[in-house]
C-alpha cells in the first residue's frame, strides 16, 4: 500500500479556495480608481445587516458610522458591499482580472487551477455584494499571495516562477499611491483596534487581512 497521492499534491496551487475577506482590498483599490471614495470617505454600516435582493449582509459587529479605511480595519461585509454597489460591474471586474483573478499564475506548475472569476455581464446585484468581499468566486491560494504581492510592490505584479534565480517581467496593474494607500489600510488591521492584531511583529511594519 503506497502514501495516499493527494499527499503529493502542492494544495497551494492545485487546490482553490473562496478568498473570504481578504478580497476586500481589492475592491477598495476599485473605489479609490473610481473617483467616488478616498480613504476618510464615510460610510454607515449600522445597523450591521443589509438587504441586497433578499439576501441578508451580516458584519460580525454593528460598528456604524466609519470610513472606507475602517472597512479594512473592522472588515466589514456591509461596507464592502455597499462600496462595491456605487460602481459599475465592469471596473469591478477589470480590477479583479488585473490582480491575476481567474486566470492562472503562469508558474509552469503541472495541474495548476486558473480558478474562477465570473464574468461582470453575468452579475446580478446580490452576486456582486458577495464578491466585493470574497464570495461567489474562487482562486488558489497562489494567486492570492501574487496579488497581495502587487500591492506590496507598489502595484506592480510580477508572475511567480519555480526556476531558481528566473525574474519574471512585472507589470503595472495599478498606480504605486492607490497601492500605498492600501498597505497603509491593511496595516491598520495589525493594531490594537483592527480585525488581525495577532499578526502584529514588534519592530517590524507588518500589513495583512483577516479572511
Amino acid at each position: 500500500a503506497g502514501a495516499d497521492p493527494s499527499n503529493r499534491r502542492n494544495r497551494a496551487l492545485t487546490d482553490v479556495i473562496e478568498p473570504g475577506s481578504t478580497m476586500k482590498p481589492f475592491t477598495i483599490v476599485a473605489a479609490l480608481e473610481s473617483g467616488k471614495w478616498k480613504p476618510d470617505t464615510k460610510i454607515d454600516t449600522t445597523p450591521g445587516t443589509l438587504a441586497v435582493a433578499n439576501y441578508i449582509i451580516r458584519d460580525v459587529h454593528n460598528k456604524g458610522l466609519m470610513d472606507v479605511t475602517g472597512v479594512i480595519t473592522y472588515s466589514s461585509n456591509v461596507g464592502a458591499a455597499k462600496i462595491a454597489l456605487s460602481l459599475p460591474n465592469e471596473h469591478l471586474y477589470d480590477v479583479y482580472k488585473r490582480f491575476g483573478f481567474g486566470q492562472s499564475t503562469g508558474s509552469g506548475f503541472p495541474g495548476e487551477a486558473p480558478g474562477v472569476l465570473p464574468e461582470a455581464k453575468k452579475w446580478g446585484v446580490a452576486e456582486k455584494a458577495t464578491l466585493s468581499y470574497g464570495y461567489g468566486l474562487n482562486m488558489t491560494p497562489l494567486q492570492l499571495a501574487q496579488a497581495y504581492a502587487a500591492l506590496a510592490n507598489g502595484g506592480r505584479l510580477r508572475a511567480p516562477s519555480f526556476v531558481k534565480g528566473a525574474q519574471n517581467p512585472d507589470s503595472a496593474v495599478v498606480d504605486p499611491a492607490i497601492a500605498r494607500t492600501i498597505i497603509g489600510m491593511l496595516e491598520t488591521v495589525v493594531t490594537p483596534r483592527g480585525s488581525g492584531l495577532k499578526a502584529a511583529v514588534p519592530n517590524y511594519r507588518v500589513g495583512g487581512k483577516t479572511g
